[in-house]
Order: structure tokens, then C-alpha cells, then sequence
């Protein structure tokens, strides 16, 4: 970890539970999970941009105001193009009927525009294809890889529930949102499932993955003890793991910052040089009082994987 620092607007107040990130214009697009407004990271500030309308009067949710079932629970964030500009697609977790969302920010002449959809029949055949019940779905990271996004369900092993993914095309999901598409028609391919190990008996579930040039992908994994796909729990561990494929070839732990595990739950890739990966990540700590971080992350790769395989983190 080269550097960690607070998210803040520029009124002062905090970035929360910032869940996914990607490039927009000159900065970066930050998704809040619980709340309708994503934070544009720019040069010199942070300012807010709104992705979906208020719910019942409410742009912000949480479980102490108890407006948490309300959320639209945005999870990932991932490159994307519209008509050929680029654009950051936010999508829902899918964890309740009211987190099947998608959203696309695009910008016109240096402002942020939004379009928005429900794509409900879409995230009901992502359960289908990873043969899950809707209550075990938790979409919250993805890759692109070219025209394709590889969509990554976070899992559960205490409820014996596997970290896994699917293959969706980048253009029917744009288009979906777009309205141009019908979200049910949007094929869904390649379920892949994933062992990333265990720290204190807690699994490592996957929270976001990033393409490497080579195609393979890093993603980041938490082992946060928690019975189901919708309630909160203690993080015991967060690591990197790179990934071919299906198989995991290293898992390294992400280092602690004053003896805190942070939830990394979103990475965007900064730059390859070599066998160094410098990776942008956001943090959602789960604590509405505490402003996300935000982490600049050092991979250094040698001939099998990362520098550290996966016996440095489970314990």
C-alpha cells in the first residue's frame, strides 16, 4: 500500500460506503452503496453526482435510520461505452428486488449525464446460469474484458455458497439500460466458480475484479463473517487474488492501515509496468460515520503469480 487517504466532498462532507470505482473524464467515478449519488473524484476535489432519483424522499439509507432495505445497493462499476464515448455502467447488487438497477454516466460537453433502467428479468438469469436461488445473488464486482463484462457474484461459504461469475455482453447491457434492449434478452454465459480459501474459518468472497492486459484478472476478496447476502459482519481479512481463468494462482494479503482491516470493495487499474499492477481501490467499511478510503495499491507479479501465494494468507 503506497498511500491511504479520506474521501471527502468538497462541502466536507463523507464519501460512505464507496463501493465501486472507474475513470470519468479526468477522474474517477466513485458508486456510494447506500445512496442515490455517486462521488466524480477529480483533480482538486470531489463533487456529487446524482445516478438515480430520491426513494421515498430518502437519497441516503441505513440500517440505524432504518431505511436500509430501500437502498439501490450500488456495487459495481466498470468502463463501458455509449455510442462509441466513453461511459462508467453502474450496476445493483441484485441482493433484494429493489437493487436490480442499472445506470450509465456518460459526459456532454464536460457534464455528467445519467440514464437508468430496471433490469430485473436479466439479473434472473444470472441466478439461473449459477443455478442459485434470487436470494443467494450478490453481484458486486466486474471486469471487461473487450465487448464482454464478466460479472462477479460475491458468495458465501457459510451458506455454502461459492464465489463465482458470469460472462454478459458489454453492448446488450448497455443497451438495456439505454432502453434500446430488453434486459431479458441479454445472454448470459460462462458460469466459473472460484476457491479463494479461508482466514480464521471465514471464506473470501470476491468484492471486485479488474482485466489485466494479459486477460487474466486481479480481484479483491473480503472474509467478512456474515449468514447471508444482505446483513453485515466483521472483516477478519481482505486480500488480492489473480486469477486464469477459474483457477486462483496466488492470494496476498491487502495490507492493514493502523491495524484496520479496510473492505476494499472497489479496484480500477491504474497502470502496468512490468510486473508491477498500480491499482486505485475504494473502501466501504460498513460505518456511516467513518469517510471511505480511498488506497493506492502496489501488485508486484513474478513467473508463478503474486509475490505472496496463498499460504500468506490463510490462517
Amino acid at each position: 500500500m503506497d498511500a491511504a487517504r479520506q474521501l471527502r466532498f468538497d462541502d466536507g462532507t463523507p464519501v460512505t460506503a464507496a463501493s465501486g470505482v472507474a475513470p470519468l473524464g479526468d477522474g474517477w467515478l466513485i458508486a456510494q452503496d447506500d445512496s442515490v449519488i455517486a462521488a466524480w473524484r477529480r483533480h482538486g476535489g470531489v463533487t456529487p453526482v446524482r445516478v438515480l432519483p430520491a426513494v421515498e424522499g430518502h437519497d441516503t439509507f441505513s440500517e440505524a435510520a432504518g431505511t436500509k432495505h430501500l437502498k439501490p445497493d450500488l456495487e459495481v462499476a466498470c468502463p463501458a461505452e455509449v455510442d462509441g464515448e466513453p461511459a462508467v455502467l453502474l450496476l445493483g447488487s441484485g441482493s433484494s428486488p429493489r437493487r436490480m438497477r442499472g445506470v450509465l454516466v456518460r459526459l456532454v460537453d464536460g457534464v455528467p449525464v445519467v440514464a437508468a433502467a430496471e433490469l430485473g428479468p436479466l439479473y434472473a438469469r444470472v441466478a439461473d446460469r449459477l443455478g442459485l436461488p434470487m436470494d443467494s445473488v450478490n453481484l458486486e464486482g466486474a471486469s471487461r474484458h473487450g465487448d464482454t463484462i464478466r460479472w462477479f457474484n460475491r458468495g458465501n461459504l457459510m451458506a455454502g455458497v461459492r464465489s463465482a461469475s458470469v460472462d454478459v455482453p458489454l453492448e446488450g447491457l448497455v443497451a438495456a439500460v439505454l432502453g434500446r434492449g430488453e434486459a431479458g434478452e441479454v445472454t448470459v454465459e460462462r458460469p466459473l466458480e472460484y476457491e479463494l480459501g479461508q482466514v480464521e474459518g471465514v471464506g473470501l468472497a470476491v468484492t471486485d475484479a479488474i482485466a489485466l492486459p494479459d486477460g487474466r484478472v486481479l480481484l479483491s476478496a473480503a472474509a467478512e463473517d456474515t449468514p447471508n447476502a444482505v446483513d453485515d459482519g466483521p472483516v477478519v481479512a481482505t486480500a488480492i487474488a489473480l486469477l486464469d481463468g477459474e483457477r486462483v494462482l496466488a492470494v496476498a494479503p491487502i495490507p492493514e492501515v493502523d491495524g484496520h482491516v479496510h473492505k476494499v470493495e472497489g479496484l480500477a487499474l491504474r497502470g502496468v509496468e512490468g510486473g508491477t499492477i498500480r491499482l486505485l481501490a475504494v473502501v466501504d467499511d460498513d460505518d456511516t460515520a467513518r469517510p471511505s478510503a480511498e488506497l493506492d495499491l502496489r501488485v508486484e507479479l513474478d513467473q508463478s503469480g503474486l509475490e505472496q501465494s496463498t499460504s500468506g494468507i490463510a490462517r
